[in-house]
């Protein structure tokens, strides 16, 4: 190959990706705490839980999608199991998004938007939590390309269930 050619090759590169976030709010905000509600006895141990759930919409204008992160946040009591708080949160962002290639847009859109909004997330928390009376929780930084093939996963084998095996009727 010559020297020209593998120049003209490089030239042909894919339009820059392009992303903006053009809002952010707080979509959903619970806070319980059973604590104070019951009352505290005796040593107070946490053990605390964090599920995170995420969700992608096209909105109506072109290149915009909005992004919903959804933590639920548990802590219970280590030594008696008894609930201490319950914390849910739904936190959005609309993002405008260019030069994704179709066949990446879905993983873009659950691993990369969500990094993004998990500072503000990872504050709203651990304010709650300190104004709700415990110590501010600092979440771990959330591992969103792990939990995105987990849910691609999980869908394949909910799709692999539903469907019948080969020379099945269904």
């Amino acid at each position: 190959m010559s020297e020209t050619e593998g120049n003209g090759a490089a030239t042909q590169q894919p339009p820059q990706v392009k992303m903006q976030i053009l809002g952010q709010y707080i979509r959903d905000l619970s806070f319980e705490n059973m604590l104070v509600r019951k009352g505290a006895q005796g040593e107070v141990s946490p053990d605390i839980s964090v599920q995170v759930a995420l969700d992608a919409r096209k909105r109506t204008a072109e290149n915009q999608y909005e992004i919903i992160t959804k933590f639920t946040i548990n802590s219970k009591n280590k030594s008696d199991d008894a609930q201490l708080f319950l914390m849910e949160l739904e936190y959005a962002g609309i993002f405008h998004i260019e030069n994704v290639p179709e066949e990446q847009l879905h993983p873009f859109l659950l691993i990369e938007c969500p990094r993004m909004l998990f500072p503000f997330v990872r504050r709203i928390v651990s304010d709650m939590t300190r104004d709700g009376g415990f110590p501010p929780l600092n979440l771990e930084p959330v591992d969103f390309v792990a939990l995105y093939r987990q849910e691609i996963a999980r869908r394949a084998q909910q799709q692999a269930q539903d469907t019948p095996a080969n020379g099945e009727t269904a």
